[in-house]
């Protein structure tokens, strides 16, 4: 580019590349299609004939067998069509599984490693042209909240995937905090359009923007950590998920905890269903470490008289205290309550104590809903149940009215480590059928 020239580049499609199959040297197809290729110019690969060089081919009957062996997590379903997590950690529809430009009667996986496929094939161009260029092999992806299909990068080598421009400014002077350009996938877009998807055209070639040339980086960069990834729940696959992610946490670490997540969840725990339209749900929140410790300390100076009444040594006192660490420890403590306004009177013993029974289900399950969405904030928690056994100096030190069932106690906070591997349960083993 010029000095005093606005920016340009060209991307035109690649003729003259024959029909790959498995074995196939896909260097040496390029190199024989493109001889004038040059130093920095970029490659925009469609991953198919990556994956037939590569012999990632499956008949066309066991597509299904082929989408469930690349799926490691099931993000959304709607009828036959799942959108998943595959093994090269991308979210997108089937797995990658694809029956276009294929022939008749199979199916392509995604090559194994694009990013590897990527270096191999920038190493043979070099070997053979001796020219060096970036590499990005492409895929078609449909994106949340937008229609329409688009190409983006699975593989690459020799391309910046990313250009971070935080600490920049502005035309205007303004600093960037948070502005971080997919070039790759903007190179796969651009390519696209040169390509097409039934022109017979898998390859493009990107020349004039040689800032987009560079090392260290790769295409499995551009997958956001599970971590930060704001969307990872939602659907009712993601909500199943965040029920069977929801662990009692007992170690957590020092980082505050967001109190508008936790209102968040107590939203979602109002929606249990209740009895007689009722609302038994209350949740007292216990934000100051002050309160927490006026609390707890109350609680452990009544479980110790219980416990001496009840003729336990001290050692053995001091154990079930140990076991009230993780409230102590915990940044955040959620007391939640039953309350039976609009319970049904009966005057009969037997009907009295099937009312309470309903309110009691209603706050668990209440109390379930919140520690649920409490994980879909990516919080850990421990329902505990040791008000249960004080109820008196749980409302007198968070004065609440009489009428107020503690129903034990939730430690909230970031959990200290991932939880361990929970063994595997069985439905059939919980389920009898009549």
């Amino acid at each position: 580019m010029t000095a005093g020239h606005a920016p340009s580049y060209e991307v035109r499609a690649l003729p003259g590349i024959p029909e790959v199959r498995p074995g196939d040297d896909l260097a040496r197809l390029i190199a024989d299609a493109a001889p004038e290729l040059r130093d920095g110019d970029v490659l925009l690969v469609t991953s198919k004939i990556v994956s037939k060089a590569e012999g990632r081919i499956v008949r066309a009957d066991s597509r299904e067998e082929a989408i469930d062996a690349e799926t490691v997590r099931v993000v959304a379903r709607r009828g036959p069509l799942r959108i998943v997590e595959n093994r090269q950690g991308l979210v997108m529809a089937a797995a990658g599984v694809d029956a276009s430009n294929t022939e008749p009667g199979t199916v392509l996986l995604l090559p194994a490693d694009p990013d590897a496929s990527a270096a191999a094939l920038r190493a043979g161009l070099r070997e053979r042209l001796g020219v060096d260029v970036g590499v990005v092999v492409t895929d078609t992806f449909g994106r949340p909240w937008r229609a329409g299909l688009t190409d983006v990068a699975i593989g690459a080598s020799g391309v910046r995937v990313l250009d971070d421009l935080r600490g920049g400014t502005d035309t205007h002077g303004n600093p960037l905090s948070a502005t971080v350009v997919a070039t790759a996938d903007e190179l796969a877009a651009a390519g696209d359009l040169v390509k097409g998807k039934a022109a017979g055209l898998p390859v493009a070639v990107v020349r004039g923007l040689d800032h987009v040339r560079g090392e260290g980086s790769a295409a499995a960069d551009l997958v956001r950590p599970a971590a930060d990834d704001m969307f990872r729940l939602g659907t009712s696959e993601a909500v199943r998920e965040a029920v069977t992610q929801r662990r009692t946490v007992r170690a957590f670490t020092a980082e505050p905890v967001d109190p508008g997540a936790v209102r968040r969840a107590v939203a979602a725990a109002v929606t249990a269903p209740a009895p007689h339209h009722t609302t038994p749900w209350r949740f007292v929140l216990v934000e100051s470490a002050a309160a927490r410790r006026e609390l707890l300390d109350a609680m452990g100076e009544a479980w110790v008289e219980d416990l001496r009444r009840d003729g336990k040594s001290p050692e053995s006192i001091e154990k079930r205290l140990r076991r009230g660490d993780v409230l102590r420890n915990a940044p955040y403590l959620v007391v939640p309550c039953m309350v039976m306004d609009g319970a049904h009177d009966y005057g009969h013993a037997r009907r009295d104590a099937a009312e309470r029974e309903m309110f009691v289900v209603a706050t668990g399950a209440g109390v379930q809903n919140f520690l649920v969405a409490l994980a879909g904030e990516r919080l850990g928690s421990a329902w505990v149940s040791s008000t249960m056994f004080c109820r008196d100096v749980v409302r007198k030190v968070l004065g609440l009215p009489e009428h107020w069932d503690p129903m034990g106690a939730v430690a909230v906070g970031h959990p200290a480590a991932p939880p361990r591997e929970r063994p595997a349960r069985a439905a059939e083993e919980f389920i009898e059928i009549r």
